[in-house]
Formats: C-alpha cells, sequence, structure tokens
C-alpha cells in the first residue's frame, strides 16, 4: 500500500471520528479511536512510537514520540488547539526528515469542522496523480 492510499484513509478516518465525537477532548481519546478504526480496516498502526534521531555521530534513542505512524510508512501528529500554526507544521516536517519517511498528516481535532484541521504534509513525494 502506498503512503497516498493509507493517506486517503487516514483523512477518512479523521473526519469520521470528530463527526462522531465533536471537537475538544483530549488528544489522546482520538488517538485511540483512530488507531481502533484504523486497525478495523486492517491497517498496521502503532501509537506513541518512540524514534531516535543521530546527531554528530550520537544517537538518542528517544529523540521524540510519534503520535501514530500508519504502515511504518505515514505519521500522524494529533492536536486539540483552537487553531495549527506553521510551528506544528515544522514539527511534522522534522520528523518526517529524521525518520526519512515522506509523508505526514497534521491532524487537529479542536476544529468545528474537521476538513479545516487536516493538514498534508510531504517530504520527498509526490503529489498524488502527478
Amino acid at each position: 500500500m502506498t503512503e497516498n492510499q493509507i493517506g486517503d484513509y487516514v483523512v477518512e478516518v479523521a473526519i469520521q471520528v470528530h463527526r462522531d465525537l465533536g471537537p475538544g477532548l483530549m488528544e489522546s481519546v482520538y488517538e485511540t479511536v483512530l488507531e481502533y478504526e484504523l486497525c478495523g480496516l486492517g491497517l498496521r498502526v502503532e501509537r506513541q512510537v518512540p524514534i531516535a534521531i543521530e546527531y554528530r555521530g550520537l544517537r538518542f534513542e528517544e529523540g521524540f514520540r510519534a503520535d501514530i505512524v500508519v504502515e511504518d510508512k505515514v505519521i500522524l501528529e494529533l492536536k486539540c488547539v483552537e487553531r495549527l500554526n506553521d510551528a506544528h507544521k515544522k514539527q511534522l516536517l522534522t520528523y518526517l526528515r529524521l525518520t526519512e519517511r515522506r509523508l505526514g498528516y497534521l491532524l487537529n481535532f479542536g476544529e468545528a469542522l474537521m476538513k479545516r484541521g487536516i493538514v498534508r504534509v510531504v517530504n520527498g513525494l509526490a503529489e498524488p496523480g502527478a
């Protein structure tokens, strides 16, 4: 399954979860429910994945934690804030670069309309249909 195919499922599921639960709950609630729904589609999902980073020849085993990693290809960073900002996008792009993954989604469950809370972040991945 390609990153873009996984992304289609992620967007679909995120919108449905937001529709069912509404905005404003804790991120951990959305994380748990997203995992459940994505696993129900047959996808391999890991939560709170420790990601090692290397810096000047040193390896730090837990440089950061990815909220969700789907099929070991797509990183999901969950937020529940009034509005996303550039720092959130840069954070996810850094995660993608450090892990050499090509696609991530920033999912803000604080938005009244989930469609406005989904940001696709790429790291060298061609856009669908390109």
